[in-house]
């Protein structure tokens, strides 16, 4: 697994401010349009205006160069040589956006630079969220790469949730093929940084982001999208660090997979769900490091949908409060216009190799709701160290269905189990275990609560309390 250095916001802003400064007067002008020196057709903003000062508004020059890519049969339009600061954006097919290590993209503080834009496409939030820094729908083979920096200055907008409320996303893509996005440091998004709609064939790696200024600003959220591969990826988040969706009714989100990334964040770090309304098939995570983060691995199916064959596999973590927490419930969340969603189903889950140090007194969970349970969990070969600090109360306590709950790994409050609490599941495997305490515990390690049948297990001590 790659590890990426962390790098505080503020070092990260001092390195781009001083690449700017020490390249601006270095680099040369590139052509506006036609074949570069390397025979790469390349497209320079400050040739149709951008000032690239900080302060001029260069969305115009920045669309413009973007256009007369396209027109041409696309491209690379190059941002180098300054703090380029611009509105909306919207890419093209063949376009690649690219910025440079001594370049900037730094998003507009005055809402009104960002018309709205309401993608076409049937989903749940398409009435509420249509703001954004850099916008494409319905193109194909478009990127985002370079060794530059886009700031959508984050801080600096209103705070609340919901609806727009003056809040742009940095990045959004709608029913797009062929995305690439790699290399880029992204910075303090107003919203969630980067969301990626009912697209196909969409490859982001080699990313940082550090956009941990308060909730609601998700890093990489993958929404009924198709074949997303997401790799090598250094992600320190304000929210959900890398959450798949499936917002688009009876559009499940699909085949994508997720390795080598260096995750953390102040809700979840790998997490399908909240939004489940499409379901999700063959979903793979792997080979990654999450830390200082309240929970860590989350398969949730709660809006409808099916849920089946996520493999979650070779995962450390340090310092991560809920390691593990699956859930199938019934929030049942429509989307407007469609009926509210029947119970959604969840099947074939399997998590291995899993190290955690410095989980917390919480304890994990897999659960179901009456006559609806899990089917098939397998968890393989997992190492936990909790704090402890669980009473005989705890031990003792019952557990509240919370059907229609929100799903967190929180959700039901401190677990009778210090380490796996089970209910409503059929057909669950726990192969090697070693749930460990750092201090007093009074609660046994495992608790098999009702509803639930086909338990298997080996190499577990001790052995599961049934209740």
């Amino acid at each position: 697994m790659k590890q990426l250095k962390h790098q505080t916001f503020a070092t990260v802003w001092v390195i781009a401010l001083l690449s700017v400064t020490c390249a601006r007067g270095a680099v040369a002008k590139a052509p506006a349009h036609g074949k570069s020196a390397n025979a790469v057709k390349q497209w320079d903003p400050k040739a149709y205006g951008a000032k690239a000062d900080a302060v001029t508004l260069d969305t115009k020059a920045i669309q413009a160069a973007i256009d007369a890519c396209a027109a041409a049969g696309g491209g690379t339009v190059l941002l180098r040589g300054g703090i380029f600061m611009s509105g909306t954006v919207i890419l093209k097919s063949g376009v690649t956006l690219s910025i440079n290590n001594d370049a900037v993209l730094r998003g507009s503080l005055d809402i009104g630079d960002y018309p709205c834009i309401t993608p076409e496409i049937d989903y749940l939030y398409r009435a509420r969220f249509t703001k954004y820094l850099i916008y494409a729908e319905r193109q194909e083979n478009i990127g985002l790469m370079g060794d530059g920096v886009i700031d959508g200055q984050g801080a600096l907008f209103p705070q609340g949730q919901g609806g727009d409320g003056g809040r742009p996303y940095i990045l959004r893509f709608s029913e797009c093929k062929k995305v690439r996005v790699s290399g880029l440091m992204f910075l303090n998004s107003a919203r969630w940084l980067s969301h990626y709609l009912a697209c196909e064939d969409v490859l982001i790696e080699r990313i940082a982001i550090r956009s941990r200024i308060r909730m609601n600003r998700d890093g990489i959220d993958v929404d009924s999208c198709e074949g997303v591969v997401i790799r090598d990826c250094d992600i320190y988040a304000g929210d959900d660090a890398i959450v798949l969706k499936s917002t688009v009714p009876g559009r499940a989100c699909r085949n994508v997979r997720v390795s080598g990334c260096r995750l953390s964040s102040l809700t979840a770090a790998l997490k399908l769900g909240t939004e489940s309304q499409g379901g999700f098939e063959d979903i793979v995570f792997q080979d990654c490091f999450l830390y200082d983060t309240r929970d860590g691995i989350c398969v949730e199916e709660v809006d409808g949908g099916e849920c089946r064959r996520v493999s979650v596999s070779d995962i450390v973590m340090r310092d991560v409060e809920i390691p593990i927490f699956i859930r199938l419930g019934n929030r049942a969340n429509p989307v407007p216009g469609h009926p509210q969603p029947e119970v959604g189903k969840m099947s074939d889950i399997m998590i291995s190799n899993v190290r955690a140090e410095g989980a917390g007194r919480i304890g994990c969970s897999v659960t179901g709701i009456p006559g609806h349970p899990v089917d098939r969990v397998t968890l393989r070969n997992i190492s936990i160290r909790f704090s402890g600090g669980g009473t005989i109360a705890d031990a003792e306590c019952a557990v509240p269905e919370k059907e229609s709950a929100y799903p967190k790994g929180g959700m039901f409050g401190v677990l009778p189990a210090f380490g796996l609490y089970v209910r409503h599941v059929d057909g669950i495997t726990l192969h090697d275990l070693d749930l460990q305490l750092a201090g007093e515990d009074a609660r046994p390690a495992i608790v098999i609560d009702t509803g639930v049948s086909g338990l298997e297990t080996s190499g577990v001590t001790p052995q599961p309390q049934k209740r």
